[in-house]
């Protein structure tokens, strides 16, 4: 099994992506990633000697400020200087796995040979992925306009020594993490704090790992809408693939796939029916399962583009003897799919309360609220509370952020994506939704079980043996708080083979 994976020109792919973290495959630039990198950085060496003229961001100020220019031996300072100011960032702290995947993209886009960039930089970040150097960078203070600018300085702060960072599960100063290294803080040339902190890794970090938790809570969640289907007696007609043909949709026809294959040889759903019809929620998993699966789609498009993408500013092209300044760190593209991917995975999250709802109702002969006694016990009454809470709460978060905007930089930035605020409301939301199928979980496993002898499919009556070690069936009221924990830590450990879920 190779253990390095070489940073090259080839597609990034998302499954490629999902392999270096599953393995923890280290880093390596490629020879020709290593060409482009010097090749980019000798030219602009060679036409800063050659010429006066100011070119924003490498002899000039930055934003509003573009309009100064800074001389030569000034150069190295200014770089310092951004990544300094620019290191304002407030809030929580971005997950360690978040961070690792920011210095994986931002690595990636600078290899292609248009930033700039020291290549003994560039290594310097390929060094700090492999031995888990990870900076703390914080939640909030990015636009999602000028790049990810606060996020990725406190990124960059530990290649010139500032800042701090978490290595081998300790916090301590970047300075420290030099010394216990034997690294030198690196000297910025012209232009590197710019290519460093314009750029979408921020965004792009969260999205790639949102999108890697997303394909399976949607895998996931037909898995356990398929345990709740046999809990609540439900029919397989819905799930004819007749009818998803006519209306063929990609993700309606998977998920009605799907479902058959969970319940095949299943003796509950093969039973003879006293009802003809189910609720919504039961029958029409394809269509609105399917939809969430279309939009993932999408936005796994938009993220393959994006971190395959030079996002810095401005862009260096060599070969054509041109600097331009443009706007390819600003995220709308990202801010957009950030937002679609919200409401689509919250819509996986309001499907699965109803479902929830509908087992504890005492229907189909199951007891009110699935536990002997009721009355004496509350059974799983609450439970059905709290995932109610959570999708109201979802509906809050899903509200997009890519609607808003604000004017910076004394007007020169007039126009933001706010997709790093996106990003982080994904995040929450997308955990949420987790819960809320892990809480579904609890109540179709409790529910199946008062349809013994009947047994559903051999699928998923594995799938139960394994959780029941985990959770136990509810003879009476107990705390519940630690089966529906329970239950999240079942989801987040089971492993499913990548095959299935792209």
């Amino acid at each position: 099994m190779e253990t390095v994976h070489y940073i090259s020109s080839e597609t990034l792919e998302l499954t490629t992506l999902s392999t270096i973290i599953s393995e923890e495959k280290t880093l390596a630039l490629s020879e020709d990633s290593k060409k482009r990198i010097v090749n980019c950085r000798t030219y602009l060496d060679d036409k800063l000697t050659k010429q006066d003229k100011p070119i924003y961001g490498i002899n000039t100020g930055f934003g509003s400020l573009y309009n100064v220019e800074i001389s030569n031996e000034n150069l190295t300072k200014l770089q310092e200087n951004l990544v300094m100011s620019h290191a304002c960032g407030t809030g929580d702290r971005v997950p360690e796995a978040v961070v690792k995947l920011m210095l994986l993209l931002k690595i990636q886009s600078l290899s292609y040979g248009y930033s700039g960039i020291q290549l003994q930089t560039v290594e310097r970040l390929v060094a700090m992925y492999n031995a888990s150097v990870l900076p703390i960078v914080y939640t909030q203070g990015s636009l999602g306009a000028s790049g990810d600018l606060a996020p990725l300085a406190h990124l960059s702060l530990p290649l010139i020594g500032k800042g701090e960072v978490v290595y081998k599960g300790e916090e301590m100063t970047s300075e420290a993490v030099l010394k216990i290294l034997n690294w030198e803080p690196i000297t910025l040339k012209s232009k590197e704090g710019l290519a460093l902190l314009n750029g979408t890794q921020f965004m792009s970090a969260y999205g790639v790992y949102l999108l890697l938790k997303s394909f399976k809570l949607s895998y996931l969640a037909d898995l356990i809408a398929s345990v709740s289907i046999d809990a609540f007696d439900g029919r397989l007609d819905p799930f004819n693939e007749l009818i998803h043909l006519v209306r063929p949709h990609n993700g309606q026809l998977k998920t009605a796939e799907r479902i058959r294959e969970f319940l095949n040889e299943s003796a509950i759903i093969n039973q003879e029916k006293q009802h003809v019809q189910d609720p919504y929620s039961f029958r029409c998993i394809p269509q609105v399962h399917g939809a969430t699966k279309d939009t993932l789609d999408f936005v796994l498009k938009t993220f393959k583009t994006e971190i395959n993408s030079v996002t810095d500013n401005p862009n260096i092209f060599s070969k054509d003897d041109e600097i331009i300044s443009g706007g390819n760190f600003h995220g709308q593209p990202l801010a957009l799919a950030l937002d679609y991917l919200k409401i689509a995975m919250a819509e996986l999250g309001n499907i699965s309360e109803r479902r929830i709802f509908q087992l504890v109702s005492g229907l189909r002969g199951l007891p009110v609220f699935l536990v002997n006694n009721p009355g004496l016990n509350s059974g799983f009454m609450i439970p059905q509370y709290t995932a109610a809470s959570i999708v109201s709460a979802n509906k809050q978060l899903a509200s997009p952020a890519s609607i808003d905007s604000i004017v910076s930089s004394n007007g020169q930035e007039d126009h933001v994506s706010m997709g790093a605020n996106a990003a982080t409301q994904a995040f929450t939301l997308i955990n949420n939704v987790e819960r809320i199928l892990a809480i579904e979980l609890f109540n179709a496993s409790q529910a199946l079980a008062f349809r013994k002898p009947l047994q559903s499919s051999p699928f998923i009556e594995q799938l139960l043996s394994s959780y029941r070690v985990e959770v136990p069936f509810i003879e009476e009221d107990e705390v519940l708080h630690y089966p529906i924990e329970n239950s999240i830590i079942f989801l987040q450990q089971l492993q499913i083979d990548t095959a299935e879920l792209f």
